[in-house]
């Protein structure tokens, strides 16, 4: 094991699970859809990969709540996303790197 300190100031975690059950997940809410629109917003506004770095993730443990967004290590959570809030959010993850 080679332990490391956290490589980018803002991760970006999506949460895109998807679950046949019949039980809410946040896939079926657009969440992917949703991260795509945050890589573009922040590359767009000129944030580098080694700045912010979006990830897709499986459940987060809170789909009832979703789509789910967290940054870290900021510990922000936002729930219940949709692609009109990503420009706000993108706002948000700009101020955090740009202060």
């Amino acid at each position: 094991m080679n332990e490391q300190k956290q490589p980018f100031q803002c991760h970006v975690l999506v949460c895109i699970n998807h679950r046949d059950t019949g039980r809410k997940s946040c896939a079926e809410s657009d969440s992917p859809a949703i991260r795509l629109a945050i890589k573009e917003q922040v590359r767009a506004r000129g944030l580098t990969k080694e700045e912010v770095r979006v990830s897709q993730t499986q459940c987060l443990g809170k789909c009832v709540d979703g789509p789910n967004v967290m940054l870290y290590p900021q510990d922000r959570w936002f729930g219940a996303v949709t692609l009109d809030d990503v420009p706000q959010l993108v706002d948000t993850i700009e101020q955090i790197i740009r202060g």
